[in-house]
């Protein structure tokens, strides 16, 4: 299949898709569409929301949809590596057999990631980036698609371990959810209390996923949009003499070189759900929120000020 067809097909096969998943997922279509974007370019993504605001049945419908293993590990204080890597055990006849651990899926829900220990949190990071896991010196490679969807509760933030910087730039994509409109909770009251049973059918299954995340690298991008994407990324470093007086004023830090990355990786998914060829600048804006919003850092006067990440966006566009 051409490519031109290919991006023809994931346009009809991406729209089928939402509409499987709004059979489960009332509203939230900005939410879904990102973490859709983040799988098909092969990215992670960290889910910032409330409880209650169904992450967790967010995330196995869109495994069901996509016809991926689905597995939730939910991150406590007492969590260990090798509760979520598997370990080595001694069988009948004495010799070393390894047992997987939960990481072993396609789709991973690492809940409430800021609620385990930074050498728990690392175990997971190694996954994430190398998409294999060692264990007793044995490397130990991932099924591919492989995805990690953390989530992170913004209330409680007693007796949590916040992630580092590093660690936060390894997810493409940072998504706020946000409270359902009235409309859309009534709908969602409606169909939660009552006695019915959606079933959601798959309509891609692991190769399908990984012939969609070659075809997007193979999207052509013209050098205006790589310039403008990485001149906006350099635009958030405050210690740059070309920075503007507003981001020397309130950031801290800006975002690194992976964060360009992930913008033209961003807009070339953009652009093929949308049945273009080649993104524009106009895809680099879809998704620059998600990409930069745990990117930057904010100082003091910022926080002082009440301004936000998305405040400091806004004005760099």
């Amino acid at each position: 299949m051409s490519d031109v067809a290919a991006i023809e097909r994931l346009v009809v096969k991406h729209a089928e898709l939402k509409k499987e998943i709004a059979k489960v997922i009332v509203g939230q279509e900005e939410v879904i569409e990102q973490i859709l974007l983040s799988i098909y370019t092969g990215g992670h993504s960290l889910l910032i929301g409330v409880p209650g605001l169904a992450k967790t049945l967010m995330v196995n419908t869109i495994a069901q949809a996509l016809g991926l293993d689905f597995k939730r590990i939910q991150f406590t204080p007492d969590l260990m590596p090798s509760d979520i890597l598997g370990s080595e055990i001694l069988d009948q006849n004495r010799n070393f057999k390894f047992l997987k651990g939960p990481i072993f899926s396609n789709i991973i829900l690492a809940d409430e990631i800021n609620r385990t220990p930074p050498k728990t949190q690392a175990a997971l990071l190694e996954a994430m980036q190398e998409r294999s896991v060692t264990i007793a010196g044995h490397q130990h490679k991932l099924e591919l698609p492989y995805f990690v969807l953390a989530t992170q509760n913004p209330i409680e933030q007693e007796g949590t371990y916040p992630l580092p910087e590093a660690q936060l730039d390894r997810f493409m994509f940072a998504i706020e959810l946000k409270y359902p409109s009235v409309a859309e909770e009534i709908q969602v009251v409606k169909n939660t209390t009552a006695n019915i049973k959606q079933t959601i059918n798959p309509l891609f299954n692991a190769k399908d996923i990984i012939e969609i995340q070659e075809l997007i690298r193979r999207i052509p991008v013209a050098d205006n949009v790589v310039e403008y994407a990485v001149k906006l990324v350099n635009s958030t470093r405050p210690n740059l003499d070309s920075a503007s007086d507003f981001v020397k004023q309130y950031l801290d830090w800006g975002a690194g070189p992976r964060a360009s990355q992930n913008l033209i990786l961003g807009a070339k998914a953009n652009a093929a759900i949308n049945g273009k060829f080649s993104p524009d600048i106009e895809d680099v804006h879809v998704v620059v929120k998600g990409i930069l919003r745990h990117r930057i850092i904010k100082n003091y006067k910022a926080e002082a000020e009440g301004i936000t990440e998305e405040d400091i966006i806004d004005k760099l566009l």
